[in-house]
């Protein structure tokens, strides 16, 4: 499944575990040699939600949250009827989101909507080496070159840069998430106003490199866009992405995200003991 092009390999694990999963992430993502995907997901019985959701990155690295693989375990909750309410609850190292399915006319889920919950921009939340109360509108110099960021924690740690997409793009991301002033590595995003209320935002993600989407990321770039002037609180802004769409409310009490989830395929794959 995908949302806005993020794409994972899902597998139903309600009722049996699957072994190294970090050795199967690095192996399925591999667009050219297996299946292919930014990463796998695990979906997983809770004691305190609907489901667990685990990510594993396509260099076998466990993460936190992912914006737009948890609209896609809402999907398939709902769509195989394990949950037969429109608001569902997943569990993730971040804590519980709570998530509302629009279904399409056939009666599966199109669009999910999801309760990211609050945008941290403290240092030691993110984490990020600086000092102070917030990291908003900071220079820091990555990779030989002076930047001016805005670090948050969406329940992952993201470095937000209002700059065109610099090159080569590649080199710039990896120096970005292999900083030391990011000792659990960053995801970055380099965003930019496309008009009132439009960002347009390339995304370069710690453990899968650049990704066609990502749902924390346009999250904590509206969040670091109206902390810096550039989009208003409590208002929809339309996030851009190579993927798609986003559409992302920032409070600064929660932030709630809505985009698609669309199912590429069903199958087996064979995984070698």
């Amino acid at each position: 499944m995908h949302g806005t092009g993020n794409d994972y390999i899902f597998f139903d694990c309600m009722h049996r575990t699957l072994a190294r999963p970090q050795e199967i992430a690095v192996k399925l993502s591999d667009r050219h040699f297996s299946v292919g995907g930014d990463g796998i997901i695990l979906i997983e019985k809770s004691e305190v939600a609907d489901a667990k959701m685990r990510i594993f990155n396509a260099d076998g690295s466990e993460g936190k949250m992912c914006g737009n693989g948890i609209r896609c375990v809402a999907k398939f909750l709902f769509d195989s009827g394990k949950v037969q309410r429109r608001e569902l609850t997943v569990e993730t190292l971040s804590g519980v989101k709570r998530l509302w399915v629009y279904p399409a006319d056939d009666g599966t889920a199109s669009r999910v909507r999801a309760d990211m919950g609050r945008a941290d921009f403290t240092p030691a939340a993110v984490p990020v080496r600086l000092e102070g109360d917030r990291v908003v509108n900071r220079l820091v110099s990555v990779g030989g070159r002076n930047y001016s960021v805005t670090c948050v924690s969406m329940g992952n740690p993201h470095c937000v840069v209002f700059v065109p997409p610099p090159e080569p793009f590649e080199r710039i991301g990896r120096a970005f998430e292999t900083s030391p002033l990011f000792p659990e590595g960053i995801n970055t995003e380099f965003a930019e106003l496309s008009g009132e209320d439009c960002l347009r935002v390339r995304v370069w993600e710690r453990g899968s490199g650049e990704t066609l989407s990502c749902g924390s990321g346009a999250c904590a770039s509206v969040a670091a866009a109206a902390e810096n002037g550039l989009c208003r609180v409590g208002t929809d802004v339309s996030v851009r992405l190579k993927g798609g769409k986003l559409i992302v409310n920032y409070t600064r009490e929660r932030v709630f995200m809505t985009g698609d989830a669309v199912l590429a395929y069903t199958g087996i794959v064979e995984i070698e003991e």
